[in-house]
């Protein structure tokens, strides 16, 4: 009997654990995965731009800034959130580059509204094609806080337009409202019917809803 403590004692010693190896694979397969998806997505938005620019051929160019625009009455630089069929919030314009959200620079003439925007197509809004404006919230499935938008009614073509505008300060809505009423002949009354607050202008219930629900992501 071998009575040397020794030989017991590395009996109990545990045998190294060996170092765990990393699976790559399905690591690398869930990333080419999510790349798969966001270029699916991706592929997605751009045909129905596409398709939606289609639809949309029959709109004429936006006319040009005229070379002299005349003195301007007021000035506005923010951020230009989209066109749409007017009182179709969902309906959006994407022809001409109408579609493209920018910054932008607003004057108003006594000849009209120029839109300059750069990085993307300026445009013009002769006074006489001005049909209404209104403090809105949403356009396009752009949600802001209430009366945040300045929307201009206008026709071009043989459609009416409704183009959204948010000013870098705020208080220049009030003035555009009232120049703009001005000049197009549109009256108080015309901001929207009862419960215009509550809801985009010229939506349901259901669509008003679901505004909230794009607007929010």
């Amino acid at each position: 009997m071998n009575l040397s403590p020794v030989p017991t004692a590395l009996r109990h010693v545990a045998a190294p654990e060996s170092q765990q190896v990393t699976d790559w694979a399905p690591r690398i397969a869930w990333v080419i995965g999510l790349l798969l998806v966001v270029a699916l997505v991706y592929w997605l938005m751009r045909e129905g731009w596409k398709w939606r620019s289609t639809l949309q051929s029959d709109l004429p160019e936006p006319p040009r800034v005229p070379a002299d625009p005349g003195e301007p009455k007021l000035i506005m630089t923010g951020r230009y959130h989209g066109s749409t069929a007017a009182g179709q919030w969902l309906e959006r314009i994407v022809a001409h580059g109408l579609g493209s959200r920018s910054r932008a620079e607003l004057t108003l003439t006594e000849q009209g509204v120029t839109v300059a925007r750069p990085g993307a197509n300026d445009f013009f809004i002769p006074a006489d094609r001005l049909r209404g404006a209104r403090l809105d919230k949403g356009i396009a499935g752009k949600v802001l806080t209430e009366d945040g938008l300045l929307v201009i009614t206008w026709e071009h073509g043989d459609r009416l337009l409704d183009s959204g505008f948010r000013s870098d300060r705020a208080a220049q809505h009030a003035a555009w409202l009232e120049e703009l009423r001005a000049v197009s002949g549109d009256g108080p009354g015309t901001v929207g019917a009862p419960g215009a607050a509550d809801k985009p202008h010229g939506t349901t219930d259901a669509a008003a809803t679901t505004h909230h629900e794009e607007g929010a992501r």
